[in-house]
């Protein structure tokens, strides 16, 4: 029987939903046009008021914000109360620029929190369940997110951060875990380690709330099996708070967007136009409860699609797809936009494990990509015969994939250093 955490919200007819989302919108537009000067200037701009916005279907006069928004008015430019109302801070990791800042009240922690505890509940989870939470905690939303959604259930919390693999198998073991919150990578990199120790019926595993990173298919079809689990889906994104923006239900066919808290968009990533239900583009989020930090129109750069068909668990909100990259991390090599997602199916499809790296370069103005994948253990022969033909094969299913060549370096078992968080999957040496 599919299990809610708030069904009436989760089940709200579509008409009554709409007049919820129009009503928050309206407000939400006023509180950011009195409160953020950066973003009234904006529309001021585009000779816009918060009285040109009278439901959804205003949306699109907005103007966007991007990261670079954030970063310009950083660190409190876009804040839209005053600091003695916020209690908390978590930030992005700031690979790039200046990190971005994002506040929270203690009503947007409670919202956030029960959009964790959806997915949670979405997942089987229950008062009687163990949930060890292996996302980083500190300034990365993922640990303090999935680990006040635990707590909302009644979940016993098992707060382990990432890292420290020998210490998480034996809380797994000892406390008796049945739901693992962490990266898909360190998901798989934790099954390796359960088999290799010989823990297998040991471990009381029975959902796995994956995210933070990219993963296919296939790569969940192979959890699912190491672990003995059912593997879901979560999405979610500091800008908006944290995960739990979109979350997996048992259906397992796209993630349910929280559409009482989150407004959802695809936009072409060149136009900016928006498209309709079941187009390719980029996803734009607008924030409708969040009071610190509400962000309108915010470009994520996610590539993906917006479903708004009926899904069977009776969750009305719309589900958006697994991201198929990204329309800033996308690498464009010899003109043609290659996503390490591509690169991951083929693998998978091909019986390789999910753990590679990608070397992009430029050579005489040439670019060049190389894929390093470690050979199965039990694949190799000590034959050099033998390793040629596989990198032969391996290279045909990847031009057929994407539609250039990539030279394929198969690498000794265990080689690519695993990750304890998120992966690093693309190394990009080229001068551009």
């Amino acid at each position: 029987m599919e299990m809610y955490y708030q069904k009436e919200t989760e089940t709200m007819d579509r008409s009554a939903l709409k007049n919820l989302q129009s009503e928050r919108l309206v407000r939400q537009v006023k509180h950011v046009w009195d409160n953020v000067a950066y973003y009234r200037q904006k529309m001021e701009e585009k000779k816009l008021t918060p009285d040109d916005i009278k439901g959804v279907e205003d949306l699109y006069k907005l103007p966007f914000l991007t990261k670079d928004d954030l970063r310009e008015t950083y660190p409190f430019g876009m804040f839209a109360v005053p600091l003695s109302e916020c209690v908390r801070i978590q930030s992005t990791s700031g690979t790039t620029g200046k990190r971005v800042v994002s506040g929270y009240t203690q009503g947007d922690i409670d919202l956030w929190e029960e959009c964790c505890a959806r997915a949670i509940t979405a997942a089987g989870g229950t008062k009687d369940d163990v949930c060890q939470v292996c996302y980083g905690y500190g300034l990365f939303t993922g640990g303090p997110g999935l680990n006040g959604g635990s707590h909302k259930v009644g979940c016993l919390t098992l707060p382990m951060s990432s890292g420290n693999t020998d210490r998480q198998l034996q809380f797994m073991v000892d406390l008796g875990s049945t739901i693992l919150c962490c990266t898909p990578s360190y998901a798989a990199y934790l099954a390796e380690s359960i088999h290799e120790r010989g823990l297998r019926d040991k471990i009381r595993l029975k959902a796995g709330i994956f995210g933070a990173e990219a993963w296919s298919d296939e790569m969940r079809r192979n959890i699912e099996r190491d672990l003995g689990i059912k593997a879901y889906n979560i999405y979610g994104l500091t800008e908006m708070c944290g995960p739990g923006v979109a979350y997996e239900c048992s259906e397992q066919a796209g993630m349910h967007i929280c559409e009482d808290q989150y407004l959802a968009e695809i936009v072409d990533p060149v136009t900016l136009e928006p498209l309709p239900y079941g187009s390719k583009g980029e996803l734009v989020f607008t924030s409708l409860t969040r009071k610190a930090s509400p962000l309108l129109r915010y470009r994520t750069k996610d590539i993906c699609i917006l479903d708004d068909t009926p899904c069977s668990c009776g969750r009305t909100h719309i589900r958006m797809s697994r991201p198929m990259g990204r329309s800033d991390d996308m690498m464009v090599i010899k003109g043609v936009n290659v996503f390490p997602s591509q690169i991951e199916t083929v693998l998978l499809e091909q019986g390789y494990p999910a753990n590679y790296q990608i070397i992009v370069d430029r050579l005489e103005n040439t670019d060049s990509i190389e894929i390093r994948v470690e050979i199965p253990a039990d694949a190799f022969n000590g034959s050099l015969a033998t390793v040629t033909e596989m990198e032969k094969q391996l290279t045909q299913a990847m031009k057929a994939m994407l539609g250039i060549y990539a030279k394929i370096r198969l690498v000794a078992p265990r080689s690519i250093e695993r990750s304890e968080g998120k992966a690093v999957r693309v190394i990009d040496r080229r001068k551009i």
